[in-house]
């Protein structure tokens, strides 16, 4: 994951392609009535208007094929939403959903906080968060595809990632580490039952389905802000520096808030921001509950894309702003 974006920079043979490309801790569908059309926003990367008009949480954002492919929690009758853009801004989205088919081991209803990843070329692998038949506990699913709009069809007969006894799984993100490794990242659902959560992250087989070995903790909940869980990993490497963004506290209000923390290696230690990196507060209250990020690297330079509230808490609707980078510190244009 994610890449800067979604990006799984080619490892190997068998890792061929860059890959551009969670809440989902407590995501959920509704949102407005569907339409077939998302809002335009201008050139430059803003914060307060969406680029996409309705309800559309968990943004995931595939750099393929010379064009940015976004993937949401479901809703709107899918179990994945999706758009295609050619800029970050202008979106159209996708008439059939790219996860049409959930096997009999899944019980439909709540699919979150896609993430696609291109292991080789055209070869596309989707992580998805459902919820397990047994145990009943949202747990994290593989599927493939060839083209980036899907279908994209589950693999295997079960779940890739499923720790029952901690309270299950979700929002997966991928990453290749300097040494051409992909990983797996994810958050175990604690939350749902009292338990602590971690971010995690595992490495994977080269097909991208299978883990390839333990899993590592990197973060939990430490900080007042962040409430009683963290979640939605993004990571990203930069000059040596290992930088993940996640998010932190309710999904459902203002005091859900993306943090970041930096590391010289994977495993850590890591140390966290002590403030948030992206709140309502940031946004003036214009928005609510910022979260659900992807870090997404063009050629002119990061976007960071993200969820938020409208006023009247009806949709999480998708904003960009624009990232930049003073030595290992990165910052958004909030102009708007």
């Amino acid at each position: 994951m994610r890449r800067p974006g979604n990006a799984l920079a080619a490892a190997g043979a068998a890792l061929t392609a860059a890959i551009a490309g969670g809440l989902a801790g407590c995501a959920g569908p509704g949102g407005p009535p569907a339409t077939e059309a998302a809002t335009d926003a201008s050139a430059e990367p803003s914060p307060f208007e969406p680029v996409i008009d309705r309800d559309f949480p968990d943004p995931d954002v595939l750099s393929a094929d010379g064009r940015y492919w976004l993937y949401a929690t479901n809703g709107n009758g899918r179990n994945v939403q999706a758009a295609v853009s050619d800029d970050l801004q202008e979106w159209e989205l996708l008439a059939e959903d790219p996860l049409p088919d959930l096997p009999n081991w899944v019980i439909p209803g709540k699919t979150w906080a896609p993430e696609v990843t291109e292991i080789a070329d055209g070869q596309y692998v989707m992580y998805f968060t459902a919820t397990n038949f047994s145990p009943a506990r949202q747990c994290i699913g593989v599927a493939t595809a060839t083209s980036p709009e899907g279908p994209f069809t589950v693999v295997g007969e079960g779940m890739l990632v499923c720790p029952a006894d901690e309270g299950g799984a979700i929002d997966a993100s991928t990453f290749v580490d300097a040494d051409g490794t992909p990983y797996l990242l994810w958050k175990n659902d604690g939350n749902c039952c009292g338990l602590d959560t971690w971010i995690s992250a595992a490495p994977l087989s080269a097909d991208g389905l299978a883990l390839a070995g333990e899993p590592t903790r990197l973060i939990m909940q430490t900080l007042p802000w962040e409430g009683d869980l963290v979640e939605a990993p993004t990571m990203v490497v930069r000059d040596g520096v290992y930088h993940l963004w996640y998010s932190a506290n309710d999904y459902g209000g203002d005091a859900y808030a993306v943090g970041h923390a930096t590391a010289t290696a994977l495993a850590g230690p890591w140390t966290k921001d002590d403030e948030p990196f992206l709140s309502t507060d940031d946004l003036g209250g214009a928005l609510h509950g910022p979260g659900g990020q992807d870090v997404v690297r063009t050629d002119d330079g990061d976007v960071f894309v993200f969820h938020a509230w409208d006023d009247a808490f009806l949709g999480r609707r998708v904003h960009t702003a624009a990232m930049t980078w003073d030595g290992d510190v990165p910052s958004l244009g909030l102009g708007g």
